[in-house]
């Protein structure tokens, strides 16, 4: 387990350092290749505004194959659905489970039950941030270059939740981030500013509207859907704009020759990323799934302290 992070919320990326993320890195490994096979006899809950595939399983299974239990708080059968304050959940919760993740919309609710819950809080995805996804991201970075210091990433798409973690783990760990969107579409500021401050390494972080500029030479290529969940009413009216955006094989051939490819899925198939490329080669996107399992039970594990 990573000792620094017994007991604490890990509501966004910047919420861990350097050296604990690449020691969660560590033992994700480890957990993976069966080096190490803790065991416990704790609670899981996962609290879901938002539909979910990866997260959701990822989470059980990794509290499943640890031994624990998962309760799956469907919100739409909860108090809270019906307008109980979720300080008031949040405050329940805390008599009965070990520790909790949250997938929302607003990352203020998240930090709300943070406030009122002594038990670990983990964001399992909000409109702010998904910082699970990233930890899984980088895993599979490090499982296919060896190191991420002085890696270049490229994100091509909407300047969303992954984007904003993508930007901030980025830089905690020394890699290049270069961040392609339409103009009016770009990250968050605060974001972006924030993570300059985090940049201890004088790494490359850049925001552009311009594709070509973003992937050349990248070894690292990422995108995700142009309209994120609650922003399905806007799906089709994105898909002109964002079309120069989309991860194709002649987009692909200005990255690096080595590079590789991540979505964090669902996918829409030759909408951001055709079908050539998410079935092609330089695909990693199955194997970046599956690490959402082995680097969430590295964080449950260092969570729980077990």
């Amino acid at each position: 387990m990573v000792k620094e992070l017994i007991g604490r919320d890990i509501l966004g990326i910047a919420d861990l350092t350097t050296s604990e993320i690449q020691q969660l890195l560590e033992l994700a490994i480890q957990l993976k290749t069966g080096k190490i096979k803790p065991q416990c006899n704790k609670v899981l809950g996962l609290l879901f505004y938002k539909a979910s595939t990866r997260t959701r399983v990822s989470f059980s299974v990794a509290m499943y194959q640890l031994g624990g239990q998962v309760i799956d708080l469907n919100v739409s059968q909860t108090q809270v659905g019906r307008g109980e304050p979720i300080s008031d959940t949040a405050r329940v919760l805390d008599r009965y489970l070990d520790i909790l993740a949250i997938r929302t919309f607003k990352q203020e609710d998240l930090e709300t039950v943070a406030k009122y819950a002594e038990i670990p809080i983990i964001n399992a995805l909000t409109d702010l941030e998904h910082p699970c996804q990233i930890l899984a991201d980088l895993l599979t970075i490090q499982e296919k270059f060896g190191s991420l210091s002085g890696i270049t990433l490229t994100y091509l798409g909407d300047g969303n939740n992954v984007a904003h973690s993508l930007i901030l783990g980025g830089a905690l760990m020394g890699m290049n981030v270069r961040i392609a969107t339409p103009k009016d579409y770009e990250p968050n500021p605060e974001i972006v500013n924030k993570a300059k401050q985090l940049n201890q390494n004088s790494t490359e972080i850049l925001i552009t509207d311009d594709p070509l500029t973003a992937i050349k030479d990248s070894q690292v290529v990422y995108t995700d859907v142009w309209a994120s969940m609650g922003q399905e009413d806007k799906a089709q009216n994105r898909i002109p704009i964002f079309q120069p955006y989309q991860v194709n094989q002649q987009l692909m051939n200005h990255a690096a020759k080595d590079a590789i490819v991540l979505h964090c899925l669902p996918a829409h198939r030759d909408e951001e990323i055709t079908d050539e490329v998410i079935e092609g080669k330089q695909s990693q996107v199955w194997n970046q799934a599956e690490n959402r399992m082995h680097a969430q039970k590295a964080l449950i594990v260092s969570l729980l302290g077990i």
